[in-house]
C-alpha cells in the first residue's frame, strides 16, 4: 500500500520533498536515479517537488503507470493550472502553442492523431526497411574508410535517424544541420527560454514554408499528405506546421540517443553485444531491441499529466487539479514487472515496457524507432565486429538537462 506524503499545504513538509527529476548516479550513469527506486519500493505514489515550487505526485510503479496512463480521467491538457510543466519555457509557451497530439485529450485528441497516424502504422513503415539499411550499410562503409577513433554520434548514430525522418517527411536532408541544432536546443531544458523561443519559431517558419510548397507541388511524403488533409479541410494549416515540428524534432533526437547509449551499454555488457553481433535472427534482434528500451528509458522528465477528477491510487487519493508525472525509468526497472530489472538481458520478454509510454497519448513515433533501431543494432556489430569503447565510461560525459539522456559523444575505434 502506498503511503502519502503531508499535503503539500504543509510548509515544512513540503520543504522536505525530493526535488524532481532526481539525476542518475555518476558512478552507475545507465541505472535509473537510486532515490527514485527507493521511493518505488517505500512510497511508490508520492509527492516530489519540481522546478516552478509546485508538488506534484510522482508515481514509479509499473502497475499503476498501466491503470493511470489511459484512465480518461488523467488529462495530457497542457493549459490546466495544476499541470506539472517540464521547465518554465514550456509553461510559458503553453498558452501560444496550438491544440496537437501533444497537449489534447478526446476527442480533439483522437482527431488529430487520426489525421497523423496512417504513415506511422506497422505495414507502413516495415516498407522502408530497405531504405533504412542503405542508409546504415553507406555510413558504416563511410566509418570504415576513415580514420580511428571516431565519435559513434556525429558518424553514425546522429545521422541515420536524420537521414530517415528527412526521407519520411520529405524534408531536404541538406538542412539536417538546421533542425538538429535547433531540435537540440528546443528539448535542452538548461535553454533560456527566450532562445528556445526564437529556434522554435524559426522551426515554424522553416515547416510553414515547407508544407506551403508541398501543397502546390506534393510528393510521397509524410508533409505532402499533411498538406493534402490541410486542403481537404481535414486540419488546420497550423496544425500542419506544429506537427511537423513535433516530428522533426522528436523523429532524430531520441533514435540518436539510443543508438550512442545502447551501444555503450553493449560496451558495458560483452555477453549481450556479442549475441547481437552474432546473429542475424529478426526476433532476436528486435527482443533486443525493446529490452535496450526498457533497460535505459532515454525519457528523463517523465510523463506529465493533471488529474481531471478525484483519483484513488492505493491508499493515496489524487485530488482533482493536482499534477501527475510519471516516472518511466523507475517503472522498467520495477522488479514487479521485470524480474531482476537491473540486469539487461536482450532475451528478456521486454514488450510490456513503458519506455514509450501507455495509453492513447503513446508514442507516435514507436514503430518508426523500432524500425531504425533494429537495422542500426542488427548491422553495425556484425560489420564491425570488434567494435570498441576507445574512452572508458567515467570519462564521459552525459546530458542531464535535456528531454532525453544520453551522452554526449561516443569515442569508438575498431
Amino acid at each position: 500500500m502506498s503511503e502519502a506524503l503531508p499535503r503539500p499545504a504543509d510548509d515544512a513538509a513540503a520543504e522536505e520533498l525530493p526535488e524532481y527529476p532526481l539525476p542518475r548516479s555518476a558512478r552507475c550513469p545507465l541505472a535509473p536515479a537510486p532515490a527514485v527506486r527507493e521511493l518505488r519500493a517505500r512510497r511508490p505514489v508520492t509527492k516530489v517537488r519540481i522546478w516552478n515550487g509546485s508538488t506534484p505526485w510522482l508515481v514509479t510503479r509499473h502497475a499503476d503507470q498501466r491503470a493511470l496512463l489511459p484512465d480518461p480521467r488523467v488529462s495530457d491538457d497542457d493549459l490546466d493550472p495544476g499541470f506539472p510543466h517540464v521547465n518554465a519555457h514550456r509553461a510559458m509557451i503553453a498558452p501560444v502553442t496550438p491544440r496537437l497530439i501533444t497537449n489534447t485529450d478526446a476527442p480533439e485528441h483522437t482527431r488529430l492523431r487520426r489525421t497523423v497516424n496512417g504513415p506511422f502504422l506497422v505495414k507502413r513503415i516495415e516498407r522502408m526497411r530497405a531504405p533504412v539499411q542503405r542508409i546504415v550499410d553507406g555510413l558504416i562503409d563511410t566509418m570504415l574508410a576513415g580514420p580511428r577513433p571516431v565519435d559513434l554520434l556525429t558518424a553514425f548514430a546522429l545521422p541515420v535517424p536524420s537521414l530517415v525522418i528527412a526521407e519520411l517527411l520529405g524534408v531536404p536532408y541538406e538542412d539536417h544541420d538546421f533542425f538538429q541544432r535547433s531540435g537540440s536546443l528546443v528539448l535542452d531544458g538548461a535553454a533560456a527560454p527566450e532562445e528556445a523561443r526564437r529556434v522554435s519559431g524559426e522551426l515554424a517558419a522553416y515547416l510553414d514554408d515547407l508544407i506551403k510548397r508541398k501543397t502546390d507541388d506534393p510528393g510521397e511524403d509524410v508533409l505532402s499528405e499533411m498538406a493534402g488533409r490541410v486542403r481537404d479541410g481535414e486540419m488546420s494549416h497550423t496544425e500542419a506546421v506544429h506537427m511537423g515540428v513535433a516530428m522533426l524534432i522528436a523523429g532524430h533526437e531520441t533514435t540518436a540517443t539510443m543508438i550512442g547509449l545502447g551501444t555503450l551499454a553493449l560496451f558495458e555488457h560483452p555477453d549481450q553485444l556479442a549475441l547481437l553481433r552474432e546473429t542475424d535472427d529478426p526476433k532476436l534482434i528486435a527482443n533486443a531491441v525493446d529490452e535496450l528500451l526498457r533497460y535505459l528509458t532515454i525519457v528523463q522528465t517523465g510523463v506529465r499529466r493533471v488529474a481531471k477528477e478525484d483519483i484513488e491510487i492505493g491508499s493515496v487519493l489524487v485530488r482533482k487539479g493536482e499534477g501527475i508525472v510519471f516516472d518511466l525509468h523507475a517503472a522498467n526497472w520495477d522488479p514487479e514487472a521485470f524480474p531482476e530489472a537491473e540486469r539487461l538481458d536482450l532475451t528478456r520478454p521486454a514488450r510490456p515496457h513503458q519506455a514509450f509510454g501507455h495509453g492513447p497519448h503513446q508514442c507516435l513515433g514507436q514503430n518508426l524507432a523500432r524500425l531504425e533501431l533494429q537495422v542500426a543494432y542488427g548491422t553495425l556489430y556484425r560489420r564491425i565486429p570488434t567494435l570498441r569503447a576507445a574512452a572508458p565510461i567515467e570519462d564521459l560525459s552525459f546530458d542531464h538537462t535535456g528531454t532525453t539522456y544520453g551522452v554526449h559523444s561516443l569515442p569508438v575505434t575498431w
